[in-house]
């Protein structure tokens, strides 16, 4: 960053942006009239208003809720995709907190900010929506954020009443943290402005080409990617003049640590006046129970005996005016459910006040309750108001509307156990219309399945749409890892290593998928001769071992693909390949048909039969193709899609529409004989049909 160029646009004041026809709804305008339901279609789940991260599974962290110095509002940013634009609305909405009040909007424009990760040393995108935490000001009149133009993404300042938002930074690179200094007098800043003399050498270098290593990963890009060691540099801007300068002493230690670099905190709370609780693992292994512990404000420690000081923790708050912890809290059957406990350290022990089945996430506190979002198996997220006495929840804004004129299916949660006795659950989802006694095609979608059943971890197998194709749905929970029960679990490598050996975390989920499928089944709802399965990332391989270790699937499709030698030693990179071997996967000159003979669907490309629909990203496809070689070349009826700038997690708004259409077209086909007779999908028909018939003729020779 330039500090000369902050003071050549110092003074540049941005007029707010104008919203584009297709974000005109970006808030709804009305709650449907109310009238005959209708099913649920792709594109509802499409264009679903988001606020903060739209993945249930993914709980704790920072809130993306905002409470204002008087605690009588609240700020947010939410967004929509809109898959006909190929791109997101995205504003800064500010609600009273009262009951029927509506958001306003005090900026709108700019595109998702999207996060990134520290793997292996380096920066990488992972395709999963950032969240972005807008911050009042002392006096509640501004309020600070990051907007995203450009690809760029800058710090931003609004009036808190609507109006006024200016671009407050100018950064070459990414803002990625900011925070109010306490007087309003300024806003410090933190990018990692070593990224310049990184890129420059970077452009130096392609001239002559680069040197293979550790920052290249083949299957993401050519190029090298960042490093995650590039420090944070801190900056402030004057909120008067808008000039920024660099900071450095006390001003810096204000900003938060660097995400990328700190390990994520714990679980902890200060209540401002000296009393504190916090959260610390049972054990050295990194997956253990977390331990709560609470000090008064004198600093006398006090001992917290009950159960529930004891689990997996997703929040402490406390309340105000010397009021008691709150904290909350995921346990039963495969830790399912999560409970709200009140606690007054030193008087008792802690009260469940609220339990659910759903997902509460992003609470903070006001009015000495918690403002939070919550969503459940057919509820979208929407923002609630817990009274930490009662646990009573009271709806204060819900940005889906429109849900409530779709008609849902059942959900029921099942429960059962692997052959390793590990605990497992799912939610069973049925057609609107399903008439007790018929036997339904059943769709597996794998690894979580939390909150609002939206499309299974990844967001590319709409669950209820799905169901009301005429699909009953098994979301499949993963248990817990193989490695949890291993006390020298005390790292990543070590946990990983533990889980790979003998196949052991693989051979756990596929059990865990056959005993729920065997349960549906004998429930009389699944026809046993018409069962997919699906998944992104570890449910590609829970897919993968599947189809290699039972003949139950009649059709399956993944979001990635493959663990293979070439993925293992080559794709991702050396760095990679090390990390892997060190875990116990062989090398690739290793004699390791052995090894692989339970996992490679390269080595058992000759025996799988099931049909197999690969939707990859282009940073992930490089990791399929030699999959996609070894089924072809068996006449096996395997069938690839490539969606550009994409990563991990798909992002792009008319690729998720796209994948969820043809994830409902694969199954259908392939499991109720059944073609859509739209015109615009005649070449996708013809390639599946020309499938069927190698694969027919292929068994027959």
């Amino acid at each position: 960053m330039r500090v000369g160029l902050y003071w050549a646009l110092a003074m540049t004041l941005l007029l707010p942006t104008q919203a584009w026809a297709h974000c005109a709804d970006l808030l709804p305008r009305a709650v449907p009239q109310a009238g005959p339901k209708r099913s649920i279609v792709p594109a509802d789940l499409a264009r679903l208003r988001d606020i903060g991260r739209p993945d249930g599974a993914l709980l704790g962290g920072t809130s993306p809720l905002a409470i204002s110095p008087d605690q009588a509002r609240v700020a947010f940013v939410i967004s929509r995709a809109d898959p006909v634009a190929n791109a997101y609305c995205v504003g800064l909405a500010v609600m009273d907190l009262r009951s029927g009040s509506r958001p306003h909007l005090i900026d709108q424009g700019g595109e998702m900010i999207l996060a990134s990760g520290n793997v292996r040393g380096l920066i990488t995108p992972t395709g999963y929506v950032a969240t972005v935490t807008p911050t009042w000001s002392p006096d509640g009149r501004w309020i600070a954020y990051l907007r995203r133009d450009r690809g760029v993404t800058q710090l931003w300042m609004a009036r808190a009443e609507g109006g006024m938002a200016r671009q407050l930074s100018h950064s070459l690179v990414d803002v990625e943290q900011f925070v109010w200094r306490a007087d309003g007098s300024a806003v410090l800043f933190s990018s990692r402005t070593g990224q310049i003399a990184e890129r420059a050498a970077d452009a130096a270098l392609a001239l002559t080409g680069y040197p293979y290593g550790d920052r290249f990963v083949p299957a993401m890009r050519s190029v090298p990617l960042p490093v995650a060691t590039t420090p944070l540099s801190a900056y402030a801007v004057d909120i008067a003049s808008l000039a920024v300068r660099p900071v450095a002493g006390d001003d810096r230690t204000l900003l938060p640590p660097d995400p990328l670099n700190d390990p994520a905190p714990l679980p902890a709370a200060d209540a401002g006046d000296g009393r504190r609780a916090w959260t610390a693992h049972s054990t050295a292994n990194l997956l253990s129970p977390l331990v709560l512990q609470a000090n008064m404000a004198s600093g006398q420690p006090i001992a917290c005996t009950a159960g529930a000081c004891r689990g997996k923790y997703t929040g402490l708050w406390w309340m105000p005016k010397g009021g008691p912890l709150l904290f909350m809290r995921r346990e039963g059957w495969d830790l399912g459910n999560l409970v709200l406990y009140r606690w007054q350290p030193g008087s008792g022990q802690p009260r469940a006040v609220l339990r659910t089945s759903g997902v509460i996430d992003g609470c903070v506190v006001a009015q000495a309750q918690l403002v939070c979002l919550r969503e459940g198996a057919t509820v979208p997220r929407h923002i609630v108001r817990i009274d930490p006495a009662t646990g009573r929840t009271e709806s204060l804004y819900d940005p889906n509307p429109e849900f409530s004129v779709i008609r849902f299916g059942s959900v029921e949660r099942l429960y059962w156990r692997n052959d390793r006795g590990l605990e497992v659950r799912g939610d069973l989802v049925l057609p609107p219309d399903h008439k007790p006694g018929t036997k339904l095609p059943l769709i597996i979608t794998t690894y979580w399945s939390s909150g609002f059943l939206r499309g299974a971890t990844g967001n590319e197998y709409p669950i209820h749409a799905f169901a009301a194709r005429g699909f009953a749905v098994l979301s499949l929970h993963r248990p817990p890892f193989v490695a949890e029960a291993d006390a020298t679990v005390i790292d990543a490598d070590r946990l990983n290593a533990v889980n790979a050996a003998n196949w052991a975390e693989r051979r756990s989920l596929h059990s865990a998928v056959l005993v729920g499928l065997q349960r549906v089944i004998d429930m009389g709802v699944a026809d046993p001769d018409r069962i997919g399965i699906t998944g992104l990332s570890d449910g590609s391989s829970t897919v993968g071992f599947a189809l290699i270790n039972s003949r139950r699937f009649a059709a399956a499709a993944v979001s990635t693909c493959c663990l293979e030698p070439w993925m293992v030693n080559a794709t991702f990179g050396p760095a990679f390949a090390r990390t892997m071997r060190k875990q116990g996967w062989p090398a690739a000159t290793a004699n390791d048909r052995q090894f692989w003979a339970p996992g490679s669907l390269i080595q058992n490309a000759a025996s799988i039969d099931t049909p197999l629909l690969m939707q990859l990203a282009d940073r992930e496809y490089l990791t399929a193709i030699d999959v996609y070689a070894a089924l072809r070349e068996q006449g096996k009826p395997v069938d690839m899609y490539v969606f550009p700038d994409e990563y991990h997690n798909k992002w792009q708004p008319a690729h998720r529409l796209a994948i969820y259409d043809r994830n409902l077209d694969w199954f259908d086909y392939w499991l109720n004989d059944r073609i859509d007779p739209d015109p615009r999908k005649a070449d996708q028909y013809a390639q599946w049909q020309s499938l069927r018939k190698q694969h027919r003729k292929a068994r027959d020779d």
